[in-house]
C-alpha cells in the first residue's frame, strides 16, 4: 500500500468513478493503479462484491456421504460445510450462538455432531442446538426455540458438484450468475463418467499482492512465453520441439488452426487464440489442439512413452462413445483457462486446478487450490494427471513461482505513480475476435468491477 492516509469518502466515489477509462474509438483501456494499492478500495469490495456475489465453496467430492464436513474461510468468514444424516447439504456460519467462538477446528472429517470447544455447547448435523451442559440454568425452553441454533449461509447452491455460498439473501439464483460459465463447467464435469473429484488436500500459499492482479494472470496468454519460458523449453527437451510448442514460445510465428464444425459451444471456428465472454464478468480463453503439453484424457505426448500411449488412446475412444465425436473433441482437445468473477479459476488445461484467492491486505492475497480429477480413473492415468499438475499447476511447478514473483514486482511497481498512474489492458481492443494473447478476459472482469464498484451502484 502506498504511504499516506486512506481516502476520504469524496476521494474514493471519484476515484472508483474514474477508475477504469474505456476508449473504443481510440482501442484504449486503462485501470487506475490505485485500485491495487488503497485500503479504502479493498473494504469497498469486500461489501460491494464479496459480500453479494456468488463465491466458490467446495466441491461434492469433498463430502461425498453423509456426516462428511469441511471448513473453510470464504469471503473472510469461517464456514462448515456438511452433508447431514440424510444428505442435504448445509453450510453454517461456525460460529457458536452462544458467545461466538468458531464451534469446528478439524478443516474435515466425518461427525454427526458439533461441539462448541468453549462452553460445550453441542449442534447436530443440520445445525439443531441439541445439548447445553448445565442446561437446567437457561430459562424453559429457550434452549429448544431454535433461534440459537447455528445459522445458516443466506444462499448456497450446487452446480455440477461445484458449490456456492452467497451472504446476500436477495441474489440471484446460482444458475443465472454462472450464465455461459455453465458451458465450462458442463466440459470439465463431463470428463469423468461417474463423477468428478477432489484430489487429495488443498494447495495454500500467500502473494503479496492483490488479489485481482491473480485473476488477471490466471487467464492472461500474452505473459506465457517471456514468464513460462523455462516450461516450454521443458516440454521442448522433453517431448520434442512441436509446433505447438514453437507457436506458443513465438506467438507472432503464427497460428495452427483447427476449426470445430459450426454451432460447437465452446468452439465456433476455434483455435489456440480465442476468448469469450460468458456474462456477469465470467470469461474463458480456449483451444482445440493447439497447445504443447499432453492431457491425461486423452493426449499423448512423445515423453510419457509408448507404453502409454495404448491406454490413452483407448481412453479417447471411450470418451467418444460416450459423448460423441463433436463433445469428446472438446473433451479431449480443448485447453480452457476460465475466470468466475469475481475469484474463481478454473485452469482445464494439462491438468484440472480448481482456484480460488481472497485479500487480506489491498498488497496481500491467501491462495487455495485444488486438484480436479475424474472418479476411477486407472492409478496410471491419475499419476500422469497429478505429474502434470505438479510440473505447471502446483505451487512448486514451473508456473505459479513464476507468476508469483511477477505479481509482487507488478505490487511493488505500484510505488512509483507519480506520473505512472495507470495499467494499459488495451491489447486486442479494436479486433472482432480478440485472441488469448490479447486482454479481452481481463477487459470483461473489470466492466463488471466498475459496474459493481461505481458510486451509484455501490450504494
Amino acid at each position: 500500500m502506498l504511504p499516506g492516509p486512506s481516502l476520504l469518502d469524496a476521494e474514493l466515489r471519484h476515484l472508483l468513478r474514474e477508475a477504469i477509462v474505456e476508449d473504443r474509438s481510440r482501442g484504449a483501456f486503462k485501470v487506475h493503479r490505485r485500485v491495487f494499492t488503497d485500503e479504502a478500495v479493498l473494504e469497498t469490495e469486500r461489501k460491494v462484491i464479496f459480500d453479494h456475489c456468488w463465491l466458490y465453496l467446495g466441491h461434492a467430492s469433498e463430502i461425498r456421504t453423509p456426516g462428511r464436513f469441511i471448513t473453510r474461510r470464504v469471503g473472510g468468514r469461517p464456514l462448515i460445510l456438511n452433508r447431514d444424516r440424510e444428505g442435504k447439504l448445509h453450510a453454517f456460519f461456525n460460529t457458536c450462538s452462544h458467545r461466538g467462538a468458531v464451534v469446528c477446528r478439524e478443516r474435515s472429517g466425518a461427525r454427526r455432531s458439533f461441539q462448541c470447544p468453549y462452553h460445550g455447547w453441542v449442534y447436530d448435523d443440520r445445525g439443531v442446538l441439541i445439548d447445553v451442559p448445565g442446561k437446567d440454568a437457561m430459562a424453559p425452553g429457550l434452549v429448544e426455540s431454535g433461534e440459537m441454533n447455528l445459522v445458516e449461509v443466506p444462499k448456497l447452491g450446487e452446480y455440477r458438484g461445484f458449490v456456492f455460498i452467497n451472504y446476500d439473501p436477495d441474489a440471484i439464483s446460482l444458475e443465472e450468475y454462472l450464465a455461459d460459465a455453465k458451458a465450462v463447467l458442463d466440459l470439465v464435469s463431463d470428463q469423468g463418467e461417474a463423477g468428478m473429484e477432489v484430489v487429495g488436500g488443498t494447495q495454500e500459499y500467500a502473494v503479496n499482492a492483490n488479489w485481482k492482479l491473480l485473476q488477471e494472470n490466471s487467464a492472461d496468454g500474452y505473459h506465457a512465453a517471456t514468464t513460462h519460458a523455462t516450461y516450454l523449453d521443458y516440454i521442448a527437451a522433453r517431448d520434442g520441439m512441436s509446433d505447438n510448442t514453437r507457436r506458443m514460445a513465438d506467438p507472432s510465428a503464427g497460428r495452427n488452426l483447427k476449426a470445430l464444425p459450426p454451432g460447437e459451444d465452446l468452439g465456433h471456428d476455434n483455435d489456440f487464440n480465442r476468448v469469450r465472454d460468458l456474462g456477469n464478468g465470467h470469461a474463458v480463453i480456449a483451444s482445440i489442439g493447439a497447445a504443447p503439453w499432453g492431457r491425461p484424457y486423452a493426449r499423448w505426448v512423445p515423453g510419457w512413452g509408448e507404453e502409454a500411449k495404448e491406454e490413452i488412446e483407448e481412453i479417447g475412444r471411450s470418451v467418444v462413445k460416450r459423448l460423441g465425436a463433436r463433445r469428446a473433441e472438446l473433451v479431449i482437445n480443448g485447453d480452457r483457462n476460465t475466470l468466475i468473477f469475481p475469484n474463481l479459476v478454473i485452469n482445464d488445461i494439462m491438468a484440472i486446478t480448481v482456484r480460488t484467492f481472497y485479500p487480506v491486505r489491498a498488497d496481500r492475497m491467501e491462495v487455495n487450490a485444488w486438484a480436479l480429477a475424474p472418479v476411477g480413473e486407472s492409478a496410471s492415468s491419475r499419476d500422469r494427471r497429478l505429474r502434470n499438475f505438479l510440473e505447471f499447476l502446483g505451487p512448486a511447478g514451473f508456473a505459479s513461482p513464476d507468476d508469483v514473483e511477477m505479481l509482487e514486482m507488478c505490487q511493488d511497481g505500484y510505488r512509483n505513480q507519480l506520473g505512472m498512474e495507470w495499467n494499459d489492458i488495451s491489447r486486442g481492443m479494436l479486433k472482432n475476435s480478440p485472441s488469448n494473447t490479447d486482454e479481452e478476459q481481463m477487459r470483461v472482469f473489470w466492466r463488471r468491477w466498475k459496474k459493481l464498484m461505481s458510486p451509484a451502484d455501490a450504494a
